[in-house]
């Protein structure tokens, strides 16, 4: 039989890693071929996030590990190294997932410590990643944290989303909820080079509207602009004019951070797919894993009139993150944020 070589006590030569979160079985499926889906029961849902001062919410939940979208730029891949996987294909297609995570939402959210302080849903990788399709985790976790009277942010690159709206829709008229959409790659054929599982930017623009039409506000990150990729004026307009025409209220440009073993993974692809560059982001991040200053004002000053042309400066975010480093993430094994 097919299923015979997934029960829970079939030795299945599980890596050590995954026993430290407590792994139960790994599964594939033809519905998701080159995906394998490693199950695991976790002992908590919410995480605190250290140096919280820095960003608007200091609790995230992350229903997944390991993100099936394959961004070449996601910063959240050396966490899949504390699992002892790798942080490139490993990362794009052993993906971890919480099986438990809406009871155990449910028994922290009860807690008479819990202040219903907001909560980051997307901080890590991607809530609405193909996987949901399959685990559903989220209606799970919006009812927990609504039933709970705990306000929210969604962060999606997924189109699945659709699926939630009438539900977030309803749990917004009791708590506070914000969703927004990431969408940085406006050209198609560089979307489908470096954003390879992600939805189209069209689909991406369909959901936008669909989330406005549902009544809600619609925050987008315009993150990572790769340099000398999608930083020209017209790349920007183009994008900030479709963004706008969607619906969007708001706004928030930042240029790409390459951190820890992302920078090779990312360079890796940069060799293949736009050698003539690799001089140019070697100079660029010389120094680490920001922008240098000059840049990330140059890209200011760029971006600041276009937002303001496409009426998309309703939130002051619009530029802070343009020209500051985004805060250090933290240790891999507390799941560091992800824009």
């Amino acid at each position: 039989m097919r299923w015979d070589g997934q029960g829970v006590g079939v030795d299945d030569g599980a890596l050590p890693g995954l026993q430290r979160i407590g792994f139960v079985r790994s599964v594939r499926t033809p519905q998701f071929e080159g995906i394998t889906f490693h199950e695991v029961l976790c002992k908590s849902a919410l995480n605190k996030v250290p140096n919280a001062a820095m960003l608007p919410f200091k609790f995230t939940v992350n229903g997944y590990r390991g993100c099936s979208h394959a961004c070449r730029y996601c910063f959240a891949r050396p966490t899949h190294e504390y699992l002892d996987l790798d942080c490139g294909t490993d990362f794009d297609s052993q993906v971890v997932v919480k099986t438990n995570v809406v009871d155990v939402l449910r028994r922290e959210l009860r807690r008479p410590s819990w202040h219903r302080e907001t909560v980051a849903l997307g901080t890590n990788t991607d809530p609405y990643q193909r996987a949901e399709g399959r685990y559903a985790l989220m209606p799970g976790i919006i009812s927990a944290l609504a039933d709970s009277g705990t306000p929210f942010s969604i962060l999606t690159k997924g189109t699945l989303l659709r699926r939630d709206l009438p539900l977030i829709t309803d749990t917004a008229r009791h708590v506070d909820v914000s969703v927004a959409v990431s969408l940085a790659v406006g050209d198609p054929a560089l979307h489908a080079d470096v954003e390879p599982g992600t939805p189209t930017p069209q689909a991406r623009l369909g959901l936008i509207a669909a989330i406005r039409d549902a009544g809600l506000d619609c925050h987008v990150m315009v993150a990572p602009v790769l340099p000398y990729l999608t930083d020209s004026v017209a790349h920007l307009d183009d994008l900030l004019a479709g963004i706008a025409s969607a619906g969007a209220t708001s706004v928030t440009v930042f240029g790409l951070h390459l951190r820890g073993s992302t920078r090779g993974w990312f360079m890796d692809w940069l060799a293949r797919s736009h050698p003539a560059l690799v001089p140019k982001y070697r100079e660029l991040y010389r120094r680490g894993a920001y922008l240098p200053a000059d840049y990330r004002k140059m890209l200011q000053e760029r971006a600041a009139p276009l937002i303001a042309r496409h009426g998309l400066c309703r939130d002051r975010r619009s530029f802070r993150a343009v020209d500051e480093p985004a805060p250090r993430p933290p240790a891999p094994a507390l799941q560091p944020t992800l824009f």
